[in-house]
């Protein structure tokens, strides 16, 4: 018997994403951080220093197509737990956070590469290009509808 694969469409995009956060907040779990820590985390450690406080919650709005008061609420939550450092005008990560966040990530590492595993090159090509032309337009949509851009 021969299967066809689904055409990429939102449900297939959606059921692709949901898979793959599933495994990463099961590992964040066992550290005590959620899905929205992570990603505001890993904007502030991969900056090259400290970073407004604004731009950093604009990384996570846009990321995550929130809302920039859950932004600031997420990097108010790290700075209380002491993975970032609140100065004047901006945060940069500390210590106990790039280590979390290296830990974290470490342990993702091998299922990302098990999840990904003999897919060529080739057709990871297609589909980041697919998906980055897919992100645009609804960004653009977003936009459109909120009045306002979004990153």
């Amino acid at each position: 018997m021969t299967t066809t694969a689904p055409l990429l469409d939102p449900r297939v995009i959606a059921l692709a994403h949901y898979a793959g956060r599933a495994v990463l907040e099961t590992v964040l779990a066992r550290h005590g951080v959620t899905f929205q820590q992570s990603v505001t985390l890993r904007l502030a450690a991969v900056a090259d220093g400290p970073v407004g406080r604004d731009r950093l919650a604009d990384g996570v709005t846009g990321a995550l197509k929130s809302d920039p008061a859950q932004a600031h609420g997420v990097i108010d939550e790290l700075i209380d737990a002491r993975l970032l450092a609140d100065g004047a005008s901006d945060v940069r990560i500390t210590e106990a956070g790039r280590e979390l966040y290296a830990r974290t990530s470490g342990e993702t590492a091998p299922f990302s590469a098990r999840i990904y595993e003999g897919i060529p090159v080739a057709d990871l090509a297609v589909a980041g290009r697919v998906l980055s032309l897919i992100t645009e337009r609804a960004d653009a949509e977003l936009a459109a509808l909120s009045g306002s851009p979004r990153k």
